[in-house]
């Protein structure tokens, strides 16, 4: 009989405790009240925008960073006893790489759906796109007429001789480019332009995207291809090399006649293994609003993704462009293909 007491005496506490946390929502936040993020973007561009999300909300930040790869392999070894709630990487391609390996989970917000356009998520909702970036042509104004590099598509030109620099076919933003080229114009009509591409080639592939644009600097090519912010970055700089490159260098929106320039993302989604959700999802939801979209743009010299926030900061300085509107959803569609495109027609 004293065994059946103290085990009703202790279902009784049970009982109050979980009531306690149903009806008491400050009971509830003592024991959740944190959010596990997993990072592929330096810890200097996330942690100001995770610092503002937890003195706005009280949730807690635990952060990890890391490049993309190794994340989307550390939660794939994991499973799903990885303590990370969120995934935030760079490039659409890692997102759908992310998507892919069965590691994010479907969430629906109508939050994230208004701050965020159809075309920079996921329609899934196992990805979102918090920050844009553009893939720009550069070029020596000396060596090259803009006229003649005005489109992706002239950059296969036969006469224009081997002038560009870019980095190799294993880099993501040159697969989700290639990708964005074969649902714009298939796979055929894009293995031709990637042949002739790879033939104006001034050297082997290599290095990372400013490294493409100094190179132009330098006149080791005439044409170079990298992001948008890399050349915000060399603008932003106080660094007197940095202000030599932005002198000699110039810069092509491609496609402005026509389809418009080719945008990626940075962005997030909420792992398969989450065990906070609400507070992912809160987490997702502040990255897209107003607030931390200004910092993106001011401090990381990226594109809002959220039409209600403005451009700021050094790309301002590139001018307005033309974006192309292709749903970048269409990227997981295509992005083994293009890899195998570029595989074939030499592009290392």
């Amino acid at each position: 009989m004293p065994n059946k007491k103290k085990t009703a005496r202790k279902l009784r506490i049970v009982f109050s405790l979980l009531t306690l946390l149903l009806v008491v929502p400050g009971v509830h936040s003592a024991f959740s009240a944190e959010v596990n993020i997993y990072s592929a973007r330096q810890e200097h561009l996330i942690k100001p925008l995770l610092d503002e999300f937890s003195a706005q909300t009280g949730i807690t930040a635990n952060l990890l960073t890391g490049e993309g790869p190794a994340l989307l392999e550390r939660l794939r070894s994991e499973g799903r006893n990885s303590p990370a709630d969120v995934l935030i990487t760079v490039d659409v391609g890692n997102l759908v790489a992310a998507k892919q390996a069965g590691v994010l989970q479907s969430v629906q917000s109508d939050v994230l759906e208004r701050n965020i356009p159809a075309q920079y998520r996921d329609d899934e909702g196992q990805w979102f796109g918090l920050s844009s970036r553009a893939r720009i042509i550069y070029y020596d104004a000396e060596r090259v007429d803009p006229a003649r590099i005005s489109t992706y598509e002239a950059l296969a030109d036969p006469d224009l001789g081997k002038v560009i620099c870019v980095r190799s076919s294993s880099n993501v933003y040159n697969q989700s480019m290639v990708a964005a080229l074969i649902a714009h114009h298939g796979v055929e009509k894009t293995e031709e332009w990637a042949r002739g591409f790879v033939r104006n080639f001034a050297r082997t592939p290599q290095d990372n995207d400013t490294a493409q644009i100094r190179a132009v600097a330098s006149g080791e090519c005439a044409v170079g291809i990298a992001n948008s912010y890399y050349f915000g970055r060399l603008l932003a700089s106080d660094n007197p090399a940095d202000q030599e490159v932005t002198r000699k260098v110039s810069l092509v929106w491609p496609n402005q006649d026509d389809r418009g320039t080719h945008m990626n993302l940075s962005g997030a989604g909420v792992t398969q293994s989450a065990r906070n959700i609400p507070q992912a999802v809160a987490l997702l939801e502040f990255l897209s609003g107003e607030s931390a979209q200004e910092i993106y743009a001011r401090d990381n010299n990226e594109y809002p993704v959220n039409p209600d926030v403005k451009p700021s900061g050094s790309v301002v300085q590139m001018g307005e462009f033309k974006a192309d509107d292709l749903n970048l959803s269409l990227i997981e569609k295509y992005n083994a293909e293009a890899v195998r495109v570029m595989d074939r027609a030499g592009w290392r």
